[in-house]
């Protein structure tokens, strides 16, 4: 019998969109486990489908945590415009469904000392679009 993280993993690679969605909402908060991230990762620069990337960084973002947020800052930094656009969106559906702003500002803090780049940069966008949400 597999796990619920497992069977999340395997729902991951689903051809079919709602399972990728849901593999997405059952991984996020799982985002701390290195087997996990990397699959998070993928679901948020899904090239098939926008609504696993809007869905996955929405999950994220309810989740809130730093290891969450960075899995969404790695993602940002690497996301053409159109998914970087698709993130912004599921970030900012969290946090108008929460108003949960001052937990993702929280943690974008923190990340932007990361030791990589990336994420720093993805940290200081993420940041900006909690700003905007507040306003």
């Amino acid at each position: 019998m597999m796990s619920g993280l497992e069977e999340a993993l395997a729902e991951a690679l689903s051809p079919s969109w709602a399972q990728r969605v849901r593999a997405g909402r059952h991984l996020a908060s799982f985002a701390d486990v290195p087997e996990a991230a990397g699959t998070l990762v993928g679901l948020l620069l899904d090239a098939e489908d926008t609504a696993v990337t809007r869905r996955a960084a929405e999950a994220l973002a309810r989740v809130g945590t730093v290891a969450a947020m960075r899995l969404i800052a790695l993602a940002v930094a690497k996301a053409d415009d159109n998914q970087a656009d698709w993130l912004q969106t599921g970030v900012h559906d969290a946090l108008v469904g929460l108003g949960g702003t001052q937990d993702v500002a929280a943690a974008c803090g923190k990340l932007v000392q990361d030791p990589e780049e990336a994420v720093r940069r993805g940290a200081a966008a993420v940041s900006a679009w909690a700003d905007d949400t507040r306003c």
